[in-house]
């Protein structure tokens, strides 16, 4: 059985890196091979498989109805051309960014090739900001930061307010129910001339470090940081990513994804990795949640992808539903060459059930593959192109890419340096210089190590968020990034995630959210179950920094609306600490009946 990527024997490169060891007791690793040209502008692809796969399917979402609504390359390119004339005509302040409020969808897609491709930036908000709160003070605050030259947003009804509440400070658009905003305009009113030859005329002025786009951190502990993406960065992690993943040159991807584009890792990486390489996108309308993780599932089935790209909790909540009907197993596996998971560390148990549904349902295994970076790197730095037999390897740097380990305290921070990192945050300077060190390396805030000190090639191995790592009152270090999967995975399946607790206490603790069969157990059945994984842990000797000792059961779901859950659906471990203070110190008395303790 041939385990590779489309059964092709030239569809990863083989793993390879070079070693610089450092007399601090750091070192960095680089790809020995040079990163060839890349591309100089977004638009290049575009316009490259407009004019050789025009009638290549590029784009699909459901329709009301529910019926898929396609475009073309050639379509795309048309109507890119047509939006970005509207923008020009309009006469919007160059160098302010065009904001787009709106889950994802082919509205939204054309109108931010459109910006690129006239040399407007633009940027891109979760729509969670504006959907999942009445609140509309942050909305406001991040739209003040990018002082935007025009607001899009996909529905009057379901934004209207949030622009309201700012201001109208800019001229709004909406795709629909534009006559229920004052002064709006719907988006068709920018397709409203055709094309002239001052579209292509700014296109052949975009130079490799223009700003293509803005992305914001996730702000859980305050505003957000906005990051400057240029066309450069984004072109050269595409290539970079091609030569270690060759498979995408020679067949075409077909995804279904929902990962929000507000997000590198749903655009920068997976809309760019379509785009790149005149692959077929079909937007995913569903969300790892109840009540639309079965429309996920519905798009799955009927378009039978041939990769899939989730987060944890997306594959999570999944599962059940793979696992209850060999069908719906059969139909979304038939076409899978590979499953990549990224965002948060994959618990080994979710790795072994996706295993063991793929087994059922066909011969040949699904290659499981990951990678690592961040909203600053563009954001893949590493990439796994090899066979992995468990979850945890980050893979191994890209060409052009360099990752240096610095020792820090008892671990080994990780810096990046290359052609995709960032040059900077937008009109923050202060914030700007004390991101990268004296060497021009970005400081992303992760640890690592390898998986083999002795072999390098076998990859890295993630080793929790500098940041996040806490001590007991003994001293000892608590490693959060390392110890959360390994906890999910003790606890499978009842328990969806983890916040672990105990900062200058003498015991670790569990704040624990569970997942939807849970619900079916009889009653005491949970707390037994978290108490036999304790015990489990505890048995296997770990010490005090490796076996939570107490455990207390959230009766509520992380909330997005108050990040404790962001839009990839992975948990923010010091956002639920602050909000759920009340529940840690309830969880440290010496007697309380919720509190599950060995």
């Amino acid at each position: 059985m041939n385990p590779l990527p489309f059964e092709d024997e030239h569809s990863l490169a083989p793993p390879r890196v070079g070693m610089e060891r450092r007399a601090d007791g750091g070192f960095v690793l680089r790809h020995p091979d040079p990163l060839q040209p890349f591309a100089r502008c977004i638009g290049d692809w575009l316009e490259h498989w407009a004019l050789t796969t025009p009638e290549a399917l590029f784009l699909a979402e459901r329709d009301g109805e529910g019926q898929w609504r396609k475009v073309t390359y050639r379509q795309a390119r048309e109507r890119v051309g047509r939006i970005g004339q509207g923008l020009m005509d309009a006469g919007f302040a160059a160098g302010k960014p065009l904001v787009i409020l709106s889950d994802n969808s082919v509205d939204a897609a054309l109108l931010s090739l459109a910006a690129m491709h006239v040399r407007r930036p633009y940027c891109m908000v979760s729509s969670a900001y504006c959907r999942l709160t009445k609140n509309y003070a942050k909305i406001s605050g991040i739209l003040d930061m990018l002082s935007p030259a025009m607001v899009y947003a996909s529905d009057a009804r379901v934004y209207g307010p949030a622009v309201t509440a700012w201001g109208n400070k800019a001229p709004v658009f909406f795709s629909a129910n534009a006559g229920e905003h004052a002064a709006a305009k719907p988006l068709s009113a920018l397709e409203g001339a055709s094309e002239t030859p001052a579209v292509m005329d700014e296109f052949t002025r975009i130079r490799p470090g223009d700003h293509a786009k803005y992305l914001l951190t996730s702000g859980s502990t305050g505003f957000p940081k906005i990051v400057i993406n240029t066309h450069r960065m984004l072109c050269a992690n595409q290539q970079q990513i091609s030569q270690v993943w060759p498979f995408v040159l020679r067949h075409p991807l077909v995804l279904v994804d929902w990962l929000p584009w507000s997000h590198t890792f749903g655009a920068n990486h997976n809309f760019n990795m379509v785009l790149a390489h005149g692959g077929t996108m079909y937007v995913d309308e569903g969300r790892p949640a109840p009540g639309l993780i079965e429309r996920s599932v519905r798009n799955l089935r009927d378009v039978k992808p041939n990769f899939y790209f989730n987060v944890p909790r997306g594959f999570d909540m999944l599962l059940p539903y793979l696992e209850q009907d060999i069908d719906t197993a059969r139909d979304v596996f038939q076409n899978m060459e590979g499953i990549f998971y990224a965002a948060a560390a994959l618990p080994q148990s979710l790795w072994g059930r996706l295993e063991a549904v793929v087994k059922k349902v066909r011969e040949r295994p699904v290659w499981f593959t990951s990678a690592w970076g961040s909203t600053e790197t563009s954001p893949g730095m590493t990439s796994v192109n090899w066979r992995i037999e468990k979850a945890g390897c980050l893979g191994l740097p890209h060409p052009g890419a360099e990752l240096k380990f610095v020792p820090n305290g008892n671990k080994l921070e990780m810096r990046v340096r290359g052609p995709n990192i960032f040059p900077g945050y937008l009109q923050q300077d202060e914030l700007t210089r004390a991101a990268f060190d004296e060497e021009g390396f970005y400081k992303i805030g992760d640890a690592g190590k390898l998986v083999d000190e002795q072999d390098p090639s076998q990859g890295v191995v993630f080793d929790g968020r500098v940041a996040e790592d806490f001590k007991l009152s003994s001293g000892t270090w608590v490693s959060v990034g390392t110890l959360r999967p390994l906890l999910v995975s003790a606890m499978a399946p009842h328990v969806a995630d983890v916040v672990i607790t105990g900062h200058d206490r003498d015991e670790l603790g569990l704040l624990v959210f569970t997942t939807p069969q849970s619900k079916s157990l009889p009653e005491g059945e949970l707390q037994k179950h978290v108490l036999q994984a304790l015990r489990k842990l505890a048995a296997e000797g770990g010490g005090s920094s490796q076996c939570p000792v107490r455990a207390i059961i959230q009766a509520d779901a992380p909330s997005a609306d108050a990040g404790e859950i962001t839009d990839k659906g992975y948990i923010n471990q010091r956002a639920v600490l602050e909000n759920r203070a009340a529940e840690v110190a309830a969880l440290y008395e010496k007697i309380h009946p919720r509190v599950i303790r060995i």
